[in-house]
């Protein structure tokens, strides 16, 4: 049980700096960009920053979990993956804690996947608060515009 949560908490480190330098690249590149210092509402422009904030977070997501299905497909202790896509599938599965129950793991390395979904639980409420970032971003611009006017 201690090498299952030793192994645990270092991939929820792994997924951890993940987001965190995947945020800190986005918010740099967002903040850099001169065509978005003057967006005013809800226009084209802020449509697709938030599209294109949703997919690249949510790219962030789908390679955190990844990170988890290698875990479960490499860990010579799990043998209910005999590819790596039913790995990964599982791993996506436990990562939303969409928990569909047909694919599960032995009772003996079942905590990795309480601690996976843990790490999912924080990782997409993370992803949650940066796109409410981004609208605020939009809407303090728009209001910004607007006072000028």
């Amino acid at each position: 049980m201690l090498f299952n949560i030793t192994i645990g908490v270092l991939i929820i480190g792994i997924t951890i700096t993940i987001q965190a330098y995947g945020t800190r690249y986005w918010l740099n590149r967002v903040s850099k960009n001169k065509r978005l210092q003057s967006l005013a509402g809800f226009d084209k422009n802020a449509v697709k920053l938030l599209i294109f904030t949703a997919l690249f977070l949510l790219t962030l997501n789908f390679i955190e979990a990844i990170v988890w299905g290698f875990t479960y497909y490499l860990l010579p202790g799990i043998t209910e993956f005999q590819t790596i896509e039913k790995a990964i599938y599982f791993s996506m599965v436990t990562f939303t804690t969409l928990g569909y129950g047909e694919i599960t793991i032995s009772s003996s390395n079942r905590i990795l996947a309480g601690f996976e979904a843990m790490s999912g639980v924080l990782l997409l409420g993370w992803t949650t608060a940066m796109m409410f970032s981004v609208i605020q971003f939009i809407m303090k611009n728009t209001f910004q515009q607007n006072n000028k006017k």
